[in-house]
């Protein structure tokens, strides 16, 4: 079994914790030897029956762990990913499929992605590194989610569609057939795609339209 580290104690990186013990039950894979966060509120206390190891400066007192980041807002995660990469160079990142999972051979899946349980994903998806797709999504063929996207609980994505970088999908939203969004953005809760959604901007609504713009 390989050592595990969850980065992020708070409700996500307990549903992490969650997955990685449904996981082991199925085929034992890792040991989870706790969380690293950040906040100062939650250093040496112990989460769930696992321990608060430190922050993110402490990931190279760990040379032999794997790590996975489970901070939900993808803006965020890629922030602290390249932290965790300037601390260590060498550090590993983990993939945390949930067995539940239904997913065929023919899907490429990035280090450090996680994806939660009752998920479907079909053929011929690619899926980049540091991705979350969170519980009960589906992922249509030849869709393309590229790195640090994250989708929220029960996201449709139909078959050759585009989900940029780091961009979000809010709980419950579908985006049809080849569609695009793009990176950096979000698309709040409930949303329908029906047309491209440009770069850096939220939209809400069906259909899917942008109500501000972003850096």
């Amino acid at each position: 079994m390989r050592n595990l580290i969850i980065f992020g104690a708070s409700g996500f990186g307990r549903e992490v914790a969650w997955a990685v013990e449904r996981c082991n039950k199925v085929a034992p894979t890792w040991n989870l030897l706790g969380f690293m966060d950040d906040d100062e509120c939650v250093q040496d206390t112990v989460i769930n029956g696992y321990r608060v190891l430190g922050r993110s400066t402490d990931v190279g007192k760990y040379p032999d762990a794997w790590f996975v980041c489970a901070v939900g807002a993808s803006r965020t995660r890629e922030k602290i990913v390249n932290k965790l990469k300037t601390v260590n160079p060498e550090i590993k990142f983990g993939t945390i499929i949930d067995p539940s999972v239904e997913m065929s051979d023919i899907v490429c899946v990035g280090e450090g992605t996680i994806i939660c349980a009752h998920t479907i994903i079909t053929v011929n998806i690619q899926i980049g590194a540091h991705v979350i797709i969170n519980l009960d999504c589906t992922i249509g063929h030849d869709a393309v989610l590229e790195d640090f996207v994250t989708l929220y609980p029960s996201v449709n994505v139909s078959g050759i569609t585009r989900i940029g970088r780091g961009a979000e999908l809010g709980t419950g939203m579908q985006i049809i057939q080849g569609k695009c969004v793009d990176d950096y953005s979000i698309v709040g809760a409930g949303a329908v795609v029906v047309r491209d959604i440009p770069g850096k901007c939220t939209a809400v609504g069906s259909p899917a339209k942008p109500i501000k713009f972003h850096e």
